[in-house]
Order: structure tokens, then C-alpha cells, then sequence
């Protein structure tokens, strides 16, 4: 059996209202499941740069083991080079193995200043290592304060949502689907949920515009739906609102 127009707008204004009892009781969280998330990203992108330093930590420090080994092979090859000095036969001979000797040494003093500097990036990324770890302890400390918070107020509150949630599935039922998308919709529009809203002081409830005479009696006749010319949102009279209330 198909519903009359006015049945379709009480059915609105019951799904409407038991959905703002639901706004209440998520109202009471307040910005604690946002908060928590946030915590939560941070944390994750902490725990990504820890372990990129970690990770350039690891390459700074077998860097610093490659260039200990040349300076090893490269002064190994200068007390090579240093005997064939003794041995040598001519200027040339002396000449081609001093520059040998020169081009060791001067191995030798780039490995030691990248040592240095690896060894500089190292404290600063130690430093930064340290900084990013405590941070983390601070965030995970917050986090599970404020998880112990919303898990307590979630736990009061659970119960009452559970229950406003199986009767809005009920109410649903009541609500051609057409309708119900508009709704839907409408509802994810506006910041206070409200898609459905009644006339107060001849204005809309909603975004408190005032409604002209003419359209307050025709939403009073409740022979066709009606929406608020300004926000869009459907209207109902006061007595519907205060029948439901």
C-alpha cells in the first residue's frame, strides 16, 4: 500500500530524529576519534623516518668500514712502493713511483675526510634518531591516554547507540529508496546532520530563513513534500515535529 504524503513526512521526521539522538551521543566523543587517528598517522610517520635514519645510519657506518679498508690498502701499497724506491735504476723509474707514492697519500687524506664527515652525519642523525624516538614515547603515551578515554565513553555510550542505530535501520524501511538517498545525501551536507527540519518561529529550522506565509500553509496541508527555498532541506510543520518529539 502506497503512503500518503503525509506518512512519508512523518516517516522523515522519526528517521531525522532518531539520527540526531545519535549525533548527541557521538557529540559527546567530541574530536576524541579524530584525535586518535591523527595520533596514529603521526606516529606511523615517525616510525617511517626512524627507520629511514636508521637505514642512512647503517650506510654512514659501512661507509666508514670501506674507507678505513683503502686507507689500509693504500698504505699498504705505499710501504710497497717505498721498497721498489731502493731498487730502482733511473730518474724515471724514481719519478713514476714517487707519484705513486704521492697518489696513495693522497687517497689516504680523502678517505680520512669522508670519514670525518660521515662521522659528523652520524652524530646529527644520531641526535635526530634520539629526538624522533621520543617523540614517538610522547605520542604513544597520548595515544593510549586518550584511546582509554574514548573506550570509556564509548563503553557508557555504546549501548544507547546500538540501539538508536537498530531503529533507524527500522525507520528506513518506512522510506521509499528514492527519498532516502535524497536524505542521505542532504544530511552529509550540512555540519549538524539535519536534512529534515520543521518550521520554528515561521522559519526553517535549518538555516533559519524565515518562510513566507503562503508556503508555511502548504507545508501545513501536507499534500505534496516541500523543501526550504534557502538550504534545500525538506520541511515539516510544527505539529509533526512536536507529535514525534
Amino acid at each position: 500500500m502506497e503512503q500518503t504524503v503525509e506518512q512519508k513526512l512523518k516517516a522523515l521526521w522519526a528517521w531525522q530524529s532518531i539520527e540526531t539522538e545519535i549525533d548527541k551521543i557521538r557529540q559527546v566523543r567530541g574530536e576524541l576519534p579524530i584525535e586518535v587517528a591523527d595520533l596514529e598517522d603521526e606516529i606511523a610517520g615517525l616510525d617511517t623516518r626512524i627507520e629511514k635514519i636508521r637505514n642512512e645510519l647503517d650506510e654512514l657506518e659501512d661507509s666508514i668500514v670501506k674507507r678505513k679498508n683503502m686507507i689500509k690498502d693504500s698504505q699498504a701499497a705505499i710501504k710497497k712502493y717505498e721498497t721498489q724506491l731502493n731498487e730502482v735504476k733511473n730518474n724515471r723509474e724514481y719519478d713514476a713511483i714517487s707519484k705513486e707514492i704521492e697518489i696513495q697519500g693522497l687517497e689516504i687524506q680523502v678517505c680520512e675526510k669522508r670519514i670525518r664527515e660521515a662521522e659528523f652525519e652520524i652524530k646529527n642523525k644520531t641526535e635526530a634518531y634520539e629526538a624522533t624516538a621520543k617523540n614517538v614515547d610522547f605520542s604513544k603515551g597520548e595515544l593510549d591516554a586518550k584511546k582509554q578515554e574514548l573506550e570509556t565513553i564509548t563503553s557508557e555510550t555504546q549501548k544507547d547507540e546500538d540501539k538508536l542505530v537498530a531503529e533507524v535501520e527500522k525507520a528506513e524501511k518506512n522510506i521509499e529508496e528514492r527519498l532516502l538517498k535524497v536524505i542521505k545525501k542532504l544530511r552529509k551536507s550540512f555540519r549538524n546532520g539535519l536534512a529534515v527540519v520543521s518550521i520554528e518561529r515561521d522559519s526553517c529550522s535549518g538555516c533559519h530563513n524565515k518562510i513566507p506565509p503562503q508556503l508555511q500553509s502548504e507545508i501545513r496541508q501536507r499534500k505534496k513534500i516541500i523543501i526550504c527555498e534557502h538550504c534545500g532541506r525538506i520541511l515539516v510543520d510544527e505539529e509533526i515535529a512536536s507529535e514525534e518529539a
